[in-house]
């Protein structure tokens, strides 16, 4: 048995303890294990024109003493890149891959060269790690006859079919570390402190992060928010504090009423445009509105940096044995989860049968952007 590893999309803390526990099993089972370097990129990449060795750039055998210690970091030792090779852009195809004198479409689908390379490299299932974006290509390779198991990675906590994600803990525990500290010059100042964090589809890391550290408004990507309402609602804030000043959270896809998801650079392979600086505007805004002075801090990759928490260790190393507990067995075309507090698993296409939210209803309160968690008596341990 030969088994393909890759991570794709961003890096979260968990994705090497992953990766240790796939190889260490696969291992004790006598089995071989490549791991497939900078997500997808790795097969469409790899030249069937040269030799193994010569594509090591792209790909490489992994093996206990190569990932002994890997688990003591966050990131990605196989490094990993939004690729996607059903939609490569003339400009990014290899070339390896470009024929002399043809022309190209604005993108070609490259599936079949991944399966020759797949065939090539003699792999019997492939365990792709990521958010939606990975693996939905995974679910594209399943369809064409590749045995895939899937795991769940992403901060955002977003994959549809399952309750969590490897990554959203630490996120979560990172935000609220740099919430609680950066009230020390909040509070100094006398000011109000816009902080924003990762979140495209999905709030609920701006949800709960504002849950935990107790800030006074949350903009979540679910529900748009009047900016006139909001600097009322913070000024009242800033004067209920005995030290003056006031705090909010923004996901980066929180979009105004009367305004769009702010969005800038070109779309990637998956056809999203790179999110960022709504806390700006809102930061802007309020000092407009209010006349106080702003603290605007985006959390950004401090959330993903670092080494993983207690929490995402034992959920990426009970996933990975999850994985291999499913090829053992013969499975394919499966995505393992937790549901409800229970390690599951479930066909890889319900990733594509909805998007995950904030449980609006339940969690937030629309009229005053804050969270608001009626109840939590059967929900999962995240809220999710």
């Amino acid at each position: 048995m030969r088994i393909g590893v890759l991570t794709g999309g961003g890096d979260v803390p968990g994705l090497n303890p992953c990766i240790k526990q796939i190889v260490n099993r696969a291992m004790d089972n006598g089995y071989e294990i490549l791991g497939i370097r900078r997500g997808w990129a790795g097969l469409l990449e790899y030249n069937l024109d040269l030799s193994f060795e010569e594509n090591s750039n792209w790909v490489i055998p992994l093996n206990r003493e190569l990932v002994r210690r890997i688990d003591r970091t966050g990131g990605t030792f196989l490094h990993t890149s939004r690729t996607n090779p059903s939609n490569v852009k003339a400009k990014n195809i290899p070339a390896h891959l470009k024929v002399e004198g043809e022309t190209y479409p604005d993108s070609v689908d490259f599936t079949p060269h991944v399966l020759k390379v797949i065939e090539r490299l003699g792999l019997d299932a492939l365990i792709p790690i990521g958010g939606d974006d990975t693996l939905s290509y995974g679910e594209r390779l399943h369809r064409e006859g590749v045995r895939i198991i899937g795991i769940p990675k992403t901060m955002d906590n977003d994959v549809y079919g399952t309750d969590y994600c490897i990554g959203f803990s630490t996120a979560v525990t990172r935000s609220v570390e740099f919430i609680h500290n950066l009230r020390t010059s909040a509070g100094s100042h006398e000011r109000i402190a816009v902080v924003e964090l990762f979140g495209r589809n999905s709030g609920e890391t701006s949800l709960i992060a504002a849950y935990l550290s107790g800030v006074d408004r949350a903009l979540i990507s679910e529900v748009p928010f009047d900016i006139e309402k909001l600097a009322k609602l913070i000024m009242e804030d800033k004067k209920a504090n005995p030290s003056n000043y006031a705090m909010l959270t923004v996901s980066e896809g929180a979009h105004p009423i009367d305004g769009q998801v702010l969005e800038s650079g070109e779309a990637d392979a998956y056809g999203h445009r790179k999110l960022g600086g709504i806390g700006k505007e809102v930061g802007d805004a309020l000092q407009r509105l209010t006349g106080q002075n702003i603290i605007y801090q985006q959390v950004a990759y401090l959330m993903r940096s670092g080494a993983p928490d207690s929490l995402d260790l034992m959920v990426a190393f009970n996933y990975a044995q999850m994985a291999m507990g499913l090829i053992e067995r013969g499975e394919s075309g499966r995505l393992v989860c937790l549901q409800r507090g229970v390690y599951s698993d479930v066909p890889i296409s319900t990733l594509s049968q909805g998007k995950k939210r904030v449980n609006v209803p339940e969690l937030y309160d629309t009229e005053n952007y804050r969270p608001k968690i009626r109840h939590v008596f059967g929900m999962p341990m995240f809220l999710t």
